[in-house]
């Protein structure tokens, strides 16, 4: 029996549809699963689906030895333990030279941990972000590995053939060394919690101080979808809208979205990116503000029970319904380009502290198809990693920061309507708070650093000369002695 080029283990509905994709690819495939009946189900599928090149195995050992060295298998499981108890039961099989691949979305310290503990036994491992979810993965996903150069070179075949096609190639590229590939995926989801939490506080503003009716706010969503807001979560927003309720038993002209609990879900990969940015020192306001959403989201008993008692605005603000919507037009899309430059920024920070040397064009170009962030706007921002590849932050680029002089008045109208109508907006006013910020060639720090050298005695810089400087605030700061001294724990 001839050897599979490619093996994976794991299939749930992300590994049977990627053993599919890579079956139809022309690839042979063996799989296999802890639980054997997905086993039997995706040898069917293979077979409805026009008897696809792959051979299912239940036993770990059998379907090792069944994929042609270097073995490259890839590993679709839960992310944590179930991850090193499969690597534990594939790799005392494996042999020098073979890769294992984790395509889930793992924290990326793990994979380090994985890639050096493997390393004695010469199996390569890398970690490989999958997103475009089940229909991704069977049609095409943004693939995003790191690890060994020499695994991904054997790797790349299969992946450049089995990734979402764009204009300008594949949807995979190199990332860099092992942890990169994991770190990438992270943060593009940390993007995609950003751009959900602004896409859900531009439907409130408009559902709120503008009265649009579900019928308006999908035919909304289908006009942004044709321009510069052009992109995934935009297409599935208006269908969404546009879904009627057709549960059994239920109205059938009431509108499905209505009937939707307001509790987010959430897997843990934003509470990584945010711990991350807090941990690099890199500022990002809109994805924190989309996580903290997400929690509030959770406390629906005691949303319920504070809506009795707290107060807020009675009336909401006349708007022109026109205006209103170009309004929201323009501050989705200026908050937007702020939270793809935070996500950027905090890879380009972790890139440098670990030695990857990621390229942040390539990133917005695999991000282009397959994956839930894809969005017409990753041209240009493409574009503008070529053009400027140590470019410090998007909002400097020339284009960007052009768009962004032009659309920061219907921004603050709608951050300023939202406020005085009581409508939440964290991730809205996070975002202009940062361009703010950004846009200020001084800000009040002065005084902060003032009183941590007030209280703490932890010093300060000037504007108007070198040097560390400590004052004596007060008279009894004159008895606390030296800071550098004090500081060095002498005083």
């Amino acid at each position: 029996m001839a050897l599979s080029d490619v093996g994976l283990y794991g299939l749930a509905v992300m590994g049977q549809n990627f053993a599919l994709n890579m079956a139809s690819h022309g690839f042979s495939v063996s799989v296999c699963n802890r639980s054997p009946d997905k086993v039997d189900t995706t040898v069917q599928r293979a077979k409805d689906e026009g008897n696809l090149p792959l051979v299912g195995h239940k036993d770990v050992k059998d379907f090792v030895l069944s994929i042609a060295r270097p073995r490259k298998i890839i590993l679709l499981v839960m992310a944590g333990k179930p991850v090193d108890d499969t690597i534990a039961a594939i790799s005392q099989h494996c042999e020098e030279g073979d890769i294992i691949v984790d395509g889930g979305n793992e924290w990326y310290p793990n994979s380090l941990r994985r890639a050096k503990e493997l390393e004695p036994k010469g199996i390569h491992f890398v970690g490989m972000g999958i997103s475009g979810g089940e229909e991704g993965a069977r049609k095409g996903p943004s693939l995003m590995p790191g690890g060994p150069r020499a695994a991904f070179d054997a790797l790349e075949p299969i992946l450049v053939k089995c990734a979402a096609q764009v204009d300008d190639g594949a949807c995979t590229t190199y990332l860099g060394e092992i942890g990169s590939g994991n770190y990438v995926k992270m943060v593009h989801n940390g993007i995609e919690y950003g751009d959900m939490q602004l896409i859900a506080e531009a439907y409130d503003v408009l559902k709120i101080a503008g009265g649009l009716t579900n019928a308006e706010l999908g035919q909304v969503f289908t006009e942004w979808n044709s321009g510069e807001l052009e992109s995934y979560l935009i297409e599935i927003t208006a269908a969404i809208f546009k879904k009627k309720d057709d549960l059994a038993g239920a109205n059938k002209d009431d509108y499905l979205v209505d009937k939707i609990l307001d509790k987010t879900g959430m897997k843990g990969t934003g509470r990584w990116v945010v711990q991350e940015a807090a941990e690099r020192s890199v500022a990002a306001p809109t994805i924190t503000a989309s996580l903290d959403a997400r929690y509030l989201s959770g406390l629906k008993e005691q949303r319920v029970v504070a809506s009795k008692i707290l107060n807020g605005p009675t009336e909401i603000p006349s708007v022109d319904k026109q205006q209103l919507i170009d309004d929201v037009r323009q501050a989705l899309y200026a908050s937007k380009i702020c939270s793809y430059a935070q996500g950027l920024n905090l890879i380009r920070e972790a890139g440098v502290q670990n030695g990857w040397k990621i390229d942040l064009g390539e990133c917005a170009r695999i991000w282009k198809g397959g994956c839930i962030i894809r969005a017409a706007f990753l041209d240009r921002i493409k574009a503008a990693y070529i053009k400027d590849p140590s470019l410090d932050s998007l909002l400097i680029d020339a284009d960007f920061a052009n768009e962004l002089n032009a659309r920061h008045f219907s921004w603050r109208r709608v951050v300023s309507l939202a406020v005085a109508s009581g409508i939440p907006t964290p991730s809205f006013s996070g975002s202009l708070s940062y361009f703010d910020m950004y846009r200020r060639a001084n800000l009040p720090a002065n005084l902060t650093q003032a009183q941590r050298d007030f209280f703490g005695g932890h010093s300060y810089n000037r504007t108007d000369r070198e040097g560390v400087f400590h004052c004596e605030w007060t008279d009894a700061h004159h008895s606390i002695g030296n800071v550098a001294e004090r500081n060095r724990g002498n005083l």
